[in-house]
């Protein structure tokens, strides 16, 4: 059994593929699209997913006793609070973490050496991802806190301009706009992580049990492989992160005093193992169902760019 990075079909192909910034925009682009409009599209699950983190003696009813308790109460529009700064924020979240878990990944490569990097593959797809998210998330958490608080307070703002706005105004960008940076990074990277080396393993497992040539199974099947190993990376990655995903809902709802960490440790000890559970089966079905998305439409649009042969080192097992 042996490692390879690219075929020789691949080599041939990646000839008229395009290169450099041309690239790395493809995947940009591609990881934009596929992150906005899942998340976008799953705006009502992660409605009330925060309504139970926030407020759990409410909305304790299960998922679907609490969309009908947000549609009773607010009417249906609300399941769409926070659409604007949910698809705009993770469009630009995406296109950060796609391109960027590319790019440093090949960077990683180029400097250890294609042998030692086979050798060593989790270690690369960790810190790749790592890297990449954690630039991302300095994009993502003014939009992020933007919308956990339209979510969390209906009576906010009417949108995402006027929420940002009065935010800014009244709590300044730093506190305003990431008092959550700590447990954002401490919920993405761990996320994204587990997201992305989980989706690769799997990816290398159905691979190998369909006999391990990428180059002769159809565009048809290749989508299949990305879309379950994407579910499969989407449940480990929901349990790895929820803890996070928990505090984070609580630290964006209302304007605090102190450290963040002093104020994370505080919900922590205040909400216990459990509650910092509360909403994990929604989240389950959310994570996955995105995340396998995700990676379905990516690998497609990456397909469409032109940007799926050259310069990507594909590890698979044959």
């Amino acid at each position: 059994m042996a490692t390879k990075f690219q075929s020789q079909t691949q080599q041939q192909q990646a000839a008229v593929a395009p290169t450099g910034a041309a690239l790395y925009a493809r995947f940009a682009l591609a990881g934009a699209i596929s992150c906005g409009t899942t998340h976008g599209s799953l705006t009502p699950v992660d409605v009330v997913k925060t309504r139970m983190q926030l407020d759990s003696i409410t909305y304790n009813k299960g998922m679907l006793g609490s969309f009908k308790q947000v549609v009773r109460n607010e009417g249906a529009g609300a399941l769409l609070t926070g659409f604007g700064p949910t698809f705009i924020g993770y469009f630009i979240q995406g296109a950060f973490k796609f391109g960027g878990y590319e790019f440093w990944k090949k960077t990683i490569i180029d400097q250890i050496g294609e042998e030692r990097a086979i050798e060593n593959r989790i270690g690369v797809y960790m810190v790749a991802s790592g890297i990449a998210e954690f630039i991302a998330d300095i994009a993502l958490c003014p939009l992020e806190a933007t919308r956990i608080r339209l979510v969390s307070q209906p009576t906010f703002a009417k949108g995402l301009v006027s929420g940002f706005n009065r935010i800014r105004a009244e709590e300044g960008i730093s506190r305003g706009f990431y008092s959550g940076f700590g447990p954002i990074v401490f919920k993405q990277v761990p996320y994204t992580v587990a997201k992305f080396v989980v989706f690769e393993r799997a990816t290398e497992s159905i691979m190998k049990s369909l006999g391990g040539d990428h180059d002769s199974l159809s565009e048809k099947t290749l989508t299949t492989v990305h879309l379950t190993a994407g579910l499969i990376a989407g449940f480990a990655a929901a349990v790895i992160s929820q803890p996070a995903d928990t505090l984070l809902s609580k630290i964006n709802k209302a304007s605090g005093d102190g450290p963040v960490m002093v104020r994370l440790a505080g919900l922590a000890k205040e909400l216990g193992p459990r509650g910092l559970f509360l909403g994990l089966g929604p989240r389950i079905v959310m994570v996955g169902a995105l995340t396998s998305l995700q990676f379905g439409i990516y690998g497609e649009l990456r397909r469409v760019f032109g940007a799926d042969m050259h310069e990507r080192y594909v590890m698979t097992v044959i």
